[in-house]
């Protein structure tokens, strides 16, 4: 038996699109500023707690976007919602873990070796 359900989620398909990219913009200025600001006053001087703290609200919005986007996405291509919340929502969560522990280990690594440490283009 197959499901086809009555309406696909189209709408909440371009929601979540538009808040995972609007999040996106919002953690990239974000960034930006806290890579100045360790430019201009040394990466070693800066509290990482501070910067973390700035980033987790962008990166809740995109984390929630993407699920979003993922179930909606499912359930439009013939998953039922409850399976597609199922497969989407883990997805999402274990990936965005992955990618915040990342972003924590990079931002420590500068803390600890400065901005000179990530120029690749010198390195030989």
């Amino acid at each position: 038996m197959y499901y086809y359900p009555s309406q696909p989620p189209y709408l909440l398909l371009i929601i979540g699109l538009f808040a995972a990219l609007t999040s996106g913009l919002a953690l990239a200025g974000t960034l930006k500023v806290i890579v100045n600001k360790w430019q201009s006053d040394g990466a070693e001087k800066s509290n990482s707690q501070l910067s973390i703290k700035q980033l987790s609200v962008p990166f809740l919005g995109i984390t929630a976007g993407v699920t979003l986007f993922m179930c909606s996405g499912f359930e439009i291509f013939g998953f039922p919602p409850l399976l597609a919340y199922a497969v989407g929502i883990p997805v999402t969560i274990l990936t965005s873990l992955l990618v915040w522990f990342q972003l924590g280990s990079m931002m420590s690594f500068v803390e600890r070796r400065g901005m000179q440490s990530l120029d690749l283009d010198s390195m030989n």
